[in-house]
């Protein structure tokens, strides 16, 4: 039996990666999906693939949020997905020395503002019904510090802190409306390709991303979905203000590597 069967779900970023697999997992429990990316025609393609609606929406933006709350004022899930980190344009410094304010606050606006924007929606989508789920994309990098990577490491924290807030405020309202985050560490998408370089050193440089890891791989999108729709569903209706982590063994400790 199908665990979202009729759930309207929003998912920020869907275009691909994480948010394109978890679009993708939530039609296949049987869900009415929005997906919506800032790249409207990368957005446009991945819905007409998927069977699903598309909205462009730029997670910065105050006024495209309000423009979908109009559009789609109740919804039963909305995942903050879209985030970037620093890197996607160049490989320019983002460590606390280095790094621009420029670099600093645009990584914040998408990943920091954009959550906030879109838990701010989700509360307002939710609150009259009263029920709902909440999921942040944060990321490994928001438990621990990332020193050439500061601020999508910051942005990531500033996720997982504010998932907690918005847990709290829903259950002082006396509302079922639940919020949870999700850490993913090294898992193949695009926006790992910066880092992964073409040619011969590639498969070297995979390598040697994940050899703190260990279980010695990239994690996949279709794994983090799954935590996803777990999140989603009434599965996990006891869990609010929780994280889960998906991360190859890394934050359990060196110890934990196999020999």
């Amino acid at each position: 039996m199908s665990r979202m069967n009729g759930a309207v779900c929003v998912v920020t970023g869907g275009a691909r990666g994480i948010g394109h697999a978890i679009c993708a997992a939530f039609i296949a429990e049987g869900a009415r999906v929005l997906l919506t990316d800032i790249d409207a025609d990368a957005g446009a393609a991945a819905a007409r693939e998927l069977g699903c609606e598309f909205r462009a929406l730029d997670v910065r933006s105050e006024a495209d949020w309000a423009a979908l709350e109009a559009h789609l004022p109740a919804a039963d899930v909305v995942v903050n997905n879209a985030g970037i980190t620093g890197f996607e344009e160049a490989m320019r410094p983002h460590d606390p020395e280095n790094a621009s304010l420029e670099d600093w606050r645009a990584v914040h606006a998408v990943n920091t503002d954009g959550t906030f924007l879109g838990c701010r929606y989700a509360l307002r989508a939710m609150r009259a019904a009263g029920t709902g789920s909440i999921i942040n994309i944060s990321s490994r990098s928001g438990l621990v510090g990332i020193p050439g990577a500061s601020a999508y490491a910051a942005s990531k924290a500033a996720i997982r802190n504010h998932s907690k807030s918005v847990a709290l405020y829903a259950a002082q309202q006396g509302w079922a409306v639940r919020c949870n985050s999700i850490h993913p560490a090294a898992i193949m998408t695009p926006m790992w390709e910066p880092m992964l370089g073409e040619g011969p050193e590639r498969e070297a440089n995979k390598a040697a991303l994940v050899a703190d890891t260990p279980l010695k791989r990239f994690g996949t999108a279709e794994e983090v979905a799954s935590l996803a729709v777990y999140l989603a569903s009434d599965d996990s209706a006891y869990m609010t203000g929780g994280e889960l982590t998906v991360d190859g063994g890394l934050l359990a400790g060196s110890a934990a590597s196999p020999g």
